[in-house]
Parts: C-alpha cells; sequence; structure tokens
C-alpha cells in the first residue's frame, strides 16, 4: 500500500497491528535510541533490565552493523536476532536493574557483548522440535561463529562473535 509506510496496518486473521517503517524512518528511530543512550561502539551502553530495553538494543545493533559499519542486511538481521536472544536472558533470567551492550568491531569479525551482574551461567540445551522456549542460546551457537562467557568480579559479560569480510565489492 503505497504511501502508507509507517502507519499500522491491519493483519489478516487477527486483531494485532503490525507496523511497516521505511528505512529512513527505521534509521530516524535508531538514531534517537543513540542519542538517548549513546553508541555501543564507543563504550558500553547501559538500559535498563525491562522488556522493552530489547527494542532499544535492536534498533542499536541495526544502525551499526547496517550503517556505521556497512556490512550486509543478512549480518544486520543475524545480529539483531542474536542481540535480542542475549537481552532477553540478561532481562528474564538476572533479576538485575541494567544491563550493558557493547560492540566491537576489528578486521575480520564483529563481537558483541551483553554484560549483567549476575554470575549465573547460561546453558546451552538441547533442543527438540516441538519446543516452545529454551532456542535463544541454540541460536547464539548455529549462527555465530563464537560465542562465550566472561566472568567479572561482579557478574558477567555473554558475547558473540561473527566474522565478517573486509572487502568491499
Amino acid at each position: 500500500m503505497a504511501g502508507l509506510e509507517g502507519v499500522e496496518q491491519p493483519r489478516h486473521g487477527g486483531d494485532r497491528t503490525a507496523t511497516r517503517l521505511t528505512p529512513a524512518v527505521e534509521d530516524e528511530q535508531a538514531r534517537g535510541v543513540l542519542e538517548l543512550f549513546g553508541n555501543p561502539t564507543e563504550g558500553e551502553v547501559r538500559l535498563p533490565s525491562r522488556p522493552e530495553s530489547a527494542l532499544a538494543a535492536r534498533r542499536l545493533t541495526h544502525i551499526v552493523v547496517l550503517r556505521q559499519w556497512a556490512l550486509t542486511p543478512l549480518m544486520a538481521e543475524q545480529s539483531v536476532l542474536l542481540v535480542s536472544e542475549l537481552v532477553g536472558n540478561a532481562v528474564r533470567h538476572t533479576g538485575a536493574r541494567v544491563f550493558g551492550l557493547r560492540m566491537l568491531r576489528r578486521r575480520g569479525w564483529i563481537r558483541i557483548e551483553v554484560r549483567d551482574p549476575s554470575r549465573g551461567l547460561p546453558c546451552l540445551l538441547p533442543v527438540r522440535d516441538l519446543d516452545t522456549s529454551g532456542r535463544g542460546l541454540f541460536l547464539v551457537d548455529k549462527l555465530s561463529d563464537r560465542w562465550g562467557v566472561d566472568l567479572l568480579p561482579r557478574g558477567k559479560t555473554t558475547w558473540f562473535e561473527m566474522r565478517v569480510s573486509d572487502r568491499h565489492p
């Protein structure tokens, strides 16, 4: 529906609505999140440990990977998904007031970290076809090139890394 980008559109088969945003609107919203919380490539960004903070973390990840680092849309999509999983674990399982998000790029790699004050370690559980939850670390394990947890004196950092091509077409 031309001319209705950014306007809630009804979904067929239910009373939920979906919002379609143009890339320009998405970029503007992401820039607003950068201004509000800071740039996770310049230092750790602290976000309130609430479910709605996952949206801010996804927007930050999207704008950094796609616009600032100029990586592929697929890399941005996968990074956003994995950040969402790590943030979800930090919010759901740690009881923290805040969590930290940091993004690093070095030649051939990106690294994204989520820090929280809990020293409880996440567990990669086996996933069965009919499971409706518990797939977060499974996705991190399958989509990232490597991931892990660094214990800190007060808490931990859960991270993933993905290989990237430094060559531009």
